[in-house]
């Protein structure tokens, strides 16, 4: 019998670590290959590591709610083979496994002697964030007044070790440190007989926070624009049926209106930005994220990476795989990070319109509302007259410290004549 070593991969760009949130299989299960064994938790999402190989897993070196690295080996499996002879770089591996094997439990039980203030943190702390926070035994209050320079405003390491510092050279006082605390009023909730009460899971959390972190930090400013997409709904009923029978692909109205915005965000760039204090970042890259709903309610936004590069053919597959892979929770990590603009689709739930928030570090996101066919007045070289057209509104919340009101109406007018002049004898 031969062992295989299974170790937590790469999950995106920037992601180090993850947490062990659930083994979904147990020690002696067989395994097929491609077996989904462990479900680990990143900042973003859940992802499952699935088995390399065929055989039985004999042995797991993580608990459920440790930390692993990336490069980690977090279970061993036996597969069918025969041994062979240890060479030195066996013994070594083996040498390696086994102090692997002791640490995790190691570090769990130092932990355990740590009150864990962290929890009562109603914000996003990394792992390792979290385990500094434990370790130096920083209280509740602490850590809500150390200021985030993280993405999203998040806690990092940095932050963490230079509060530490400070806190030394200056005796803990708050009013000689330069992190500033918010003071939230948080109203009484009271509940009645025959309420129904339940915790958030994770992924609801996280949304709640991030939702409140946008309001707080960029000033929302929304505006409106009804737009003619009749050019787009005929294209898209003259051309559906073929593209189904010759692409094995749905087309839908999101790949016309991502291909739009990704036009109109190459002409204003100053849209597809974010803001780092007073610095103004101009993104080089067009990633668009797409809001998609979970079956349980929940929200998450893959991104299509490039958009600007892409034909509404090949938009469509992007398209089509993110939306059908989200559903499964089947995303890895990188598919949901990196966005520059988000794009969110109110009229797939039949509503006209909505205020969206602006998904941080972005500073706008667009809505799009119910395609309506309305009586209209149609402007012709002989007069006006009546028609019946597809009606479309697009709502955009944009942060006003760098989208003023003139360049957000401008880019959302880009977008409306865009997809008016959209060619109906468009070829995909």
């Amino acid at each position: 019998m031969a062992k295989h070593e299974l170790v937590l991969p790469k999950m995106g760009e920037g992601i180090i670590e993850a947490t062990i949130n659930k083994w979904l299989k147990e020690v002696g299960d067989n395994l097929s290959e491609d077996d989904a064994v462990v479900e680990v938790a990143t900042d973003k999402v859940d992802s499952e590591v699935p088995s390399p190989v065929e055989g039985v897993l004999i042995e797991t070196l993580f608990n459920e709610g440790d930390i692993a690295a990336v490069g980690d080996v977090i279970a061993i499996i036996e597969t069918q083979g025969d041994d062979t002879t240890k060479t030195e770089e066996d013994i070594k591996k083996v040498d390696k496994l086994e102090v692997k094997k002791d640490t995790p439990k190691a570090v769990k039980t130092e932990e355990k002697q740590v009150k864990d203030t962290t929890k009562t943190y109603s914000g996003y702390l990394s792992p390792l964030v979290k385990s500094i926070l434990k370790k130096e035994n920083i209280s509740a209050d602490e850590i809500a007044s150390i200021g985030g320079s993280g993405i999203e405003n998040r806690l990092t390491k940095r932050d963490v070790l230079s509060y530490l510092e400070n806190r030394k050279k200056k005796s803990g006082s708050a009013k000689e440190t330069s992190f500033v605390k918010q003071e939230i009023n948080v109203p009484t909730v009271t509940t009645s007989e025959g309420d129904e009460v339940f915790e958030m899971d994770r992924m609801r959390r996280l949304i709640a926070d991030h939702m409140v972190m946008s309001t707080s930090v960029s000033p929302h400013v929304t505006s409106f624009i009804d737009v003619d997409v009749t050019n787009v709904v005929n294209w898209r009923n003259k051309i559906k049926a073929q593209v189904l029978e010759r692409e094995d692909e749905k087309i839908t109205y999101t790949p016309v209106f991502i291909n739009a915005v990704a036009q109109a965000l190459m002409e204003f760039p100053q849209v597809n930005a974010s803001l780092d204090g007073y610095k103004v970042i101009l993104r080089k890259r067009i990633n668009i994220g797409m809001a998609a709903a979970l079956p349980n309610g929940n929200l998450i936004v893959p991104v299509i990476k490039d958009a600007n590069q892409l034909s509404i053919l090949g938009t469509a597959k992007i398209v089509n795989d993110l939306a059908g892979r989200s559903r499964k929770n089947k995303l890895q990590p990188d598919e949901i990070q990196g966005g520059t603009f988000t794009i969110t689709n109110f009229g797939s739930f039949d509503s006209l319109s909505g205020t969206p928030i602006i998904n941080q570090p972005q500073v706008a996101i667009l809505g799009v509302g119910a395609i309506r066919k309305k009586p209209v007045v149609i402007e012709t070289p002989s007069g006006d007259m009546i028609g019946i057209r597809h009606i479309m509104i697009l709502s955009m919340a944009y942060d006003h410290r760098i989208v003023d009101g003139a360049l957000g109406g401008m880019f959302l007018k880009r977008v409306k004549q865009l997809l008016e002049e959209f060619d109906p004898d468009t070829v995909i």
